[in-house]
């Protein structure tokens, strides 16, 4: 070996030395036991199979897989293993917008129409003001019309999508105050197909995935192979985790549609951390605009003056824990959990993922984040935990009141084929009424996977029992006009169950939609 090769391999090793110490180093602040911690927390809250990822100084210092990808498979659950993130997709799209900014594509106070010419919102004041911006904090008043388990509109295009937000009301008054959705992040999507003529798809592969190196990652679930080192959905359905089948969010992609691992996902916050924005010395996003995704844009409220502050940046919730910015979000959707959490001033960062609904990954993250500050005297696992079993408890007293109220004694007021046809409205298209044997049958958007036996509650009111069990069960009910025929079909959206795992009722936020009956 010359002289030259030994100085290089000297100077490699010093280096590789170097990071090895830092990555033990770290390590050495993790929690006492971490792994069979997180073992037994899996156990506890009964989830198939989860990967945690612990980034610290610009290194990767865990990286592990619990359980099996599938229940009863016996496939472990590695690094690599590929799951749905869900929401947290909704920084990565803030981010190839980021990239759209430096290149001077657009701004982050651009109007919506300025790109998109045939966008419109119910109110033309709002259409005509309603900025990216607005779009991204979750400002604009919209809320969750996309639903979370029935999906809108289903297989229609993005684009299609978008133009029915024309005839939605909004659900608060524009910019008053946060109401988190998922539409306005679809329509960002959007902005980077109208102004860099890539979709939405195609811009973070190219953009962002490529120069992160992270090859598994994937924008849609049909860029999923069958042999793909992946992990399946699974939902707690009357007591039992069960299997369940994934659905296809492509129209919402930008929303919550990434599939990645935790090797790729511990890559992604790495750019986040240190000189953010970077990764491997290459600069994909300047530090101008991190600072933009990462600051506070829009006030969320709290309940206690003395909590720590709330806040939206774009795609980020950010809040402070013991005198520390907490850079956060989580993601929920079919089957699939995942929290991620990052703490900048400690140069740290936590992703968790898990194939079926849970709260441990914020009792990991705050595990976490105690470890490195050097307070470990509480159990978060425990704390989240219970305040789960006392969440199930209240939920399910408050599923057996509704059920208590049922009048098993009443019929509906006419005989089943009066009910039958098609009923309308405006925004959210069309629902079919046919009957199977003695059933009726209920079919959103002339689409075989959402469909629903009604089955009779009370008076003119039914339960609409979904085929696919993950979507649970949601009540309907039909008015009669004056001349006694059926004139209107009410359907209640579930948007947010007070806890799945109970059912998708009892909710506290509904949306009530009157189809016309054609």
């Amino acid at each position: 070996m010359t002289k030259r090769n030994c100085n290089s391999f000297s100077l490699a090793l010093v280096v590789f030395s170097g990071f090895l110490f830092s990555s033990i180093f770290a390590q050495e602040f993790l929690p006492a036991n971490f792994d069979s911690w997180l073992e037994s927390s899996r156990q506890d809250w009964k989830i198939p199979g989860m990967a945690v990822g612990i980034v610290k100084d610009g290194e990767v210092v865990f990286a592990k897989g619990f359980g099996e990808k599938r229940l009863g498979s016996g496939e472990p659950v590695d690094a690599n293993t590929i799951f749905s993130i869900a929401s947290v997709s909704k920084n990565m799209t803030a981010a190839a917008l980021g990239i759209l900014v430096d290149e001077g594509k657009i701004g982050w106070d651009d109007k919506i129409t300025k790109h998109i010419p045939w966008f419109q919102l119910k109110d033309p004041w709002v259409t005509q003001e309603i900025t990216l911006r607005d779009a991204l904090t979750h400002r604009v008043g919209l809320g969750r019309i996309l639903g979370n388990r029935l999906q809108f509109m289903t297989a229609s295009p993005r684009d299609s999508v978008l133009y029915q937000m024309r005839y939605m009301d909004l659900e608060k008054p524009f910019r008053s105050e946060f109401v988190y959705n998922n539409i306005m992040y679809s329509l960002a999507g959007q902005i980077i197909e109208y102004t860099d003529g890539r979709t939405w798809d195609t811009f973070l592969k190219e953009a962002l995935f490529a120069p992160l190196e992270v090859n598994g990652t994937t924008t849609s679930i049909t860029q999923l192979k069958a042999n793909d080192n992946q992990a399946y959905p699974h939902q707690e359905i009357q007591g039992k985790v069960v299997p369940i089948s994934r659905r296809n969010w492509d129209n919402a992609g930008p929303a919550g549609g990434i599939n990645a691992s935790i090797s790729d996902l511990n890559k992604w916050m790495l750019m986040q951390l240190g000189t953010s924005g970077s990764y491997k010395g290459k600069t994909l996003i300047s530090t101008e605009q991190m600072n933009e995704i990462h600051k506070p844009q829009m006030v969320r409220s709290q309940s206690n003056a003395m909590a720590p502050q709330s806040s939206y940046g774009f795609g980020w919730t950010i809040t402070d824990y013991k005198g520390k910015r907490v850079i956060t979000h989580g993601g929920a959707t079919d089957g699939f959990n995942s929290a991620m959490y990052l703490m900048p001033e400690l140069d740290l960062g936590i992703i968790v993922v898990g194939n079926t609904f849970n709260s441990l990954g914020n009792a990991v993250a705050y595990q976490v984040m105690d470890a490195f500050l050097g307070e470990n005297g509480v159990d978060w696992n425990q704390r989240y935990l219970q305040w789960y079993k006392k969440s199930y408890e209240h939920a399910s007293a408050a599923r057996e009141e509704i059920h208590q109220a049922r009048n098993k004694k009443t019929i509906p007021s006419l005989e089943l084929d009066a009910y039958l046809g098609v009923y309308q409205s405006a925004g959210y298209g069309t629902i079919d009424v046919n009957k199977e044997g003695k059933d009726l049958v209920l079919r959103f958007w002339k689409s075989d996977n959402l469909e629903a036996k009604l089955e009779h509650w009370h008076y003119d009111t039914f339960r609409a029992i979904w085929k696919n069990p993950a979507q649970r069960e949601e009540f309907m009910q039909f008015h009669l006009n004056k001349e006694g025929k059926v004139a209107v079909l009410e359907f209640e959206f579930a948007l947010r169950p007070l806890l799945l795992q109970v059912g998708a009722y009892p909710s506290n936020y509904t949306h009530t939609e009157r189809f016309i009956k054609q």
